[in-house]
């Protein structure tokens, strides 16, 4: 403000102080109790609307931005609070992501004994054991697999009552060029023989991931379509993971707009993905939850939304948290078993506390330490 009156000298000459004379109101002043002339106090005037003007937009646009963002934290928040119904713990239809390395020669039958030691008296059911990925044409080189006959065998041999599912996935080229392209009829067959040829191997089922896989996408439902008829011929499950649903009305449509990234699928296509198949697992961690409890409520929030339009004959199981890694989208300290866990209960017992085709999906088994299972076994299993 000094710095603007300096490059604006006054030119005429100031009046001189007449005896009993009154200052000036409002902005025409210089501050000094003496008026400045009618040409100064106008500029002056301008100049003051103006800068008054810059403040009250500043801050409007601050409330804006922060109290959405803090009305949010604070829902958030309250939706990790209330009561837990009875019964909210595991219904046997949990399951476990694991890694590569158990079909590709690494694992041996010592680790499937130890596998099966470490899940007797939990609720899995299903493992999604990854056997990708495809290439970007859909297809997949049984070289990817090798061990998969053993592993089947063995899983089956010491677990007797756990399903093995292959798990494949390819990064999709929605958001650049590079990767597989649903919008190809060819490519989608691809994914269709590659899924048959899985089974011929002696899986149990069929487990999806494809990311980023953008809400409203048709030519993933008609994907969803093929590989069902061909899974219930088999009387083998068709089973996805499923980006998390918009926590706010259409929120994926502003995301995608603004970062060329939607993240969230709208309710009602999630909707639309359940009904096409046998089991959803929704991925509800990296959300960038700074605090425990935010992450909770949210997703006790998810559960809620994904229980509303997800069929009774189809299983959902939401996602826990087995890693640790600490990014942009994920905070470790943040995003725990305890708090997901709680979360889920939270989320059940408010929207169908009793749904038997319910379950919870551990998300690495690599990852995972010993204060996960343990989290998950008192918190969930009991």
């Amino acid at each position: 403000m000094d710095r603007q009156r300096s490059e604006h000298p006054t030119t005429e000459p100031e009046p001189a102080e007449q005896e009993g004379s009154v200052p000036a109101e409002g902005g025409g002043g210089d501050g000094d109790g003496r008026e400045a002339p009618a040409g100064q106090r106008t500029d002056t005037e301008r100049r003051t609307r103006r800068r008054r003007l810059l403040r009250r937009t500043a801050l409007a646009l601050a409330l804006l931005l922060v109290v959405p963002v803090l009305g949010a934290a604070l829902a958030l928040r309250l939706n990790y609070t209330g009561d837990l119904a009875e019964g909210t713990h595991t219904r046997n239809r949990d399951a476990i992501w694991l890694g590569h390395a158990w079909v590709d020669g690494r694992k041996k039958d010592a680790d499937v004994k130890a596998l099966a030691r470490r899940l007797q008296g939990t609720g899995i059911r299903d493992l999604y054991v990854h056997a990708g990925p495809l290439e970007h044409d859909g297809t997949l080189p049984a070289s990817a697999y090798p061990r998969a006959r053993w592993l089947i065998a063995a899983v089956h041999r010491e677990i007797p009552a756990v399903r093995v599912q292959a798990w494949l996935g390819d990064k999709l080229a929605t958001e650049d060029d590079d990767g597989l392209r649903l919008s190809r009829p060819a490519t989608r067959e691809a994914v269709v023989d590659s899924t048959r040829r899985i089974l011929a191997t002696g899986f149990d089922g069929a487990h999806f991931d494809l990311e980023p896989l953008h809400s409203g996408d048709r030519n993933y439902l008609t994907l969803l379509d093929a590989l069902h008829r061909l899974t219930r011929a088999h009387d083998a499950p068709l089973s996805v993971a499923a980006h998390q649903i918009d926590p706010l009305p259409a929120i994926h449509s502003v995301a995608g707009a603004l970062t060329g990234h939607p993240k969230w699928w709208s309710q009602a296509f999630f909707g639309e993905v359940a009904r096409r198949v046998d089991q959803i697992a929704v991925m509800s961690y990296d959300t960038a939850m700074p605090l425990e409890s935010l992450y909770g409520g949210y997703v006790a929030q998810q559960t809620s939304l994904a229980l509303e339009v997800t069929p009774p004959g189809t299983d959902l199981l939401m996602g826990l948290p087995f890693f640790h890694d600490n990014t942009i989208g994920h905070r470790a300290a943040a995003e725990t078993v305890p708090a997901a866990v709680r979360g889920v209960r939270l989320g059940l017992s408010r929207t169908d506390a009793d749904r038997p085709a319910f379950g919870v999906a551990l998300y690495v088994d690599f990852a995972a330490t010993e204060g996960d299972w343990t989290a998950y076994e008192e918190g969930w299993v009991r």
